[in-house]
């Protein structure tokens, strides 16, 4: 009788610690392990994150009640959970950077540029076991869906009518924000419960904009600004082209190289007059370091994690509308799609009189060029829209009367997964390291050949314009095979604070090359303006690209991105 009892005892124990729930979390937490290994997110401060485990324990227990009974039940009530993790921690392991609700409006942009391979993988390990779980849903169980759905429902009104609520209620139970990083963040209070923070977070910011809604008060600051420009502007073009995922391999100091990867002529041209800029973003999301660019403020995601987005082709008034309103003809040329990160508004609101993509692209469209045969690489080479893009800046110097110009270039050819045409473009060498990367192996031979089309555009462009501004920078560096992993094992600049966010920066100035090392990319409408005013704008302004002056933290330009962003939302 005490063995039977003993027993039951130790069976109903067995039951209570072994249920469907401690599995499930100890799935979560395995999970979790496995990406921290990956180079994902730490998993340390997953028992901390008591309101993620609430909310996801909710989640599992309501899907497994509205499931048929079956014997895989317990296991597919998990997938929803666990694709929904997938998602954050696929894309923080490509891009560095923590997923964003917001982010699903770039989906689009997304499957357009993603290769095939990765598109059957997303079918199979995301959309596959969805489908699984939306067939097994006992859609006769109206009132535990309907409980269900409710419950999420009043979570989602909260953060979208509430939203100072919830970040005020997360601030006092979770386990704290961390202000510099995202994932430190998201290590300490969840996945889910940050996701719905951010969002939260840009609704109060969106409120926070109407303040600065002040359209005939902020017409009139450009004008004087354009005036000011005008008046002091000796008329000199400004050519600014922006390289996608240009990576220079020589600042890997942990990889060696079977040959130079760096072109004779661009070595040549440039010396040792090498710059470097620091981007907003690392491994993609153009948009955001064109907009630091353009627009002269950070891209502070304080409205949408890719602020041009949220463009309307309202007039904001940035770099290119100001040099229109000084006289200059503002032209912009991007080498991919005109609804690529909402290009085409926000060209337009930022002040391009001529806006061109290629014409494979932009059928309806006037345009100058094309991609040209792209079977074998995916993207334009770098090469083909410079030829292009010379003569046409040839033949508007030559017009009689021709205003200064302000000569864009968006330039996609970098672009993952840094596909060479064997043909034109075979690889000439290879990356010698203890940390292989095949998309690093690519990407070295790759820019050889576009060291190469840089220094011959440049030589070319000096001979027809020898007295321009004309300045290369990358978007971002790409996110190669492994994301950060790459560039930390192979100490790229060291790995140095902020290494990897750091890429290359190139200026000639008066036919020279000059090097800034200390420039951040929303630093380089500043660069641009004290050079067509002959160094003016730099005296009457700060201008922290200089040496001599000290840099404000991003946060600091919090008045001058909502004043913006009021205005091209509009």
């Amino acid at each position: 009788m005490p063995t039977r009892i003993n027993l039951q005892m130790l069976d109903s124990l067995f039951r209570l610690i072994f249920n469907r729930y401690t599995l499930f979390l100890a799935g979560v937490y395995l999970y979790a392990r496995a990406v921290d290994y990956l180079g994902g997110l730490e998993a340390e401060f997953f028992h901390l994150q008591w309101l993620e485990l609430l909310f996801v324990l909710y989640l599992y227990g309501w899907f497994y009640l509205i499931l048929r009974p079956g014997r895989w039940r317990a296991l597919i009530a998990a997938l929803p959970v666990l694709v929904g993790y997938l998602v954050q921690d696929v894309y923080f392991l490509a891009y560095g950077k923590v997923f964003r609700l917001i982010e699903v409006l770039e989906l689009p942009e997304l499957l357009q540029v993603l290769p095939a391979g990765y598109l059957a993988l997303a079918g199979v390990f995301l959309l596959l076991p969805l489908l699984v779980f939306l067939a097994v849903i006992n859609y006769r169980a109206l009132r535990l869906l309907g409980a269900g759905a409710l419950s999420l429902a009043l979570l989602a009104g909260l953060v979208a009518f509430a939203p100072t609520a919830y970040t005020a209620f997360v601030q006092a139970a979770g386990n704290g924000i961390i202000k510099y990083s995202d994932a430190k963040s998201v290590e300490s209070n969840g996945r889910y419960i940050m996701l719905f923070y951010r969002e939260a977070e840009r609704l109060n910011a969106l409120t926070a904009t109407r303040p600065f809604r002040q359209r005939a008060d902020y017409n009139d600051d450009a004008q004087r600004q354009a005036a000011y420009i005008a008046r002091t502007g000796n008329g000199r073009n400004v050519h600014l082209i922006v390289l996608e995922s240009f990576l220079d391999p020589t600042l890997f100091s942990g990889a060696r190289f079977s040959r130079d990867p760096v072109h004779p002529a661009f070595r040549q041209l440039f010396g040792e007059h090498l710059g470097l800029s620091l981007s907003p973003v690392f491994g993609g999301a153009t948009a955001q370091a064109e907009f630091e660019i353009l627009c002269g403020v950070p891209a502070l995601e304080k409205l949408s994690s890719v602020e041009f987005n949220l463009f309307t082709s309202a007039p904001a008034h940035c770099l290119p509308g100001l040099l229109e309103q000084a006289g200059y003809h503002s032209v912009a040329t991007n080498a991919y799609k005109p609804n690529f990160f909402n290009a085409l508004p926000a060209y337009t609101g930022i002040g391009f009189s001529e806006i061109y993509f290629p014409q494979e692209f932009s059928a309806t469209r006037a345009s100058y060029f094309g991609t040209g045969d792209v079977q074998a690489e995916d993207y334009m080479f770098d090469g083909a829209l410079f030829e292009r893009n010379l003569a046409f800046v040839a033949s508007r110097l030559a017009e009689e009367g021709a205003r200064p110009l302000f000569n864009y270039i968006m330039a996609i050819y970098g672009h993952t997964p840094h596909i060479l045409d064997p043909e034109q473009r075979p690889e000439i060498l290879q990356v010698e390291s203890d940390y292989p990367d095949d998309h690093l192996q690519r990407a070295a031979n790759q820019f050889y050949y576009r060291s190469g089309a840089i220094a011959a555009y440049v030589n070319a462009l000096l001979e027809i314009d020898p007295d321009s501004l004309i300045i290369f920078v990358s978007d971002h560096v790409p996110p190669l095979r492994n994301g950060p992993n790459t560039y930390r094992a192979l100490d790229y600049l060291d790995n140095a604070g902020q290494s990897y966010y750091y890429n290359r920066l190139l200026v000639i100035e008066n036919g020279r090359p000059v090097a800034y090392d200390r420039v951040r990319h929303f630093d380089l409408p500043d660069m641009v303006l004290d050079y067509v005013t002959g160094g003016e704008f730099c005296r009457d302004q700060r201008c922290e690209f200089r040496e001599d002056t000290p840099m404000r933290a991003r946060e600091s330009y919090l008045d001058a991105y909502y004043s913006l962003m009021a205005h091209a939302s509009e």
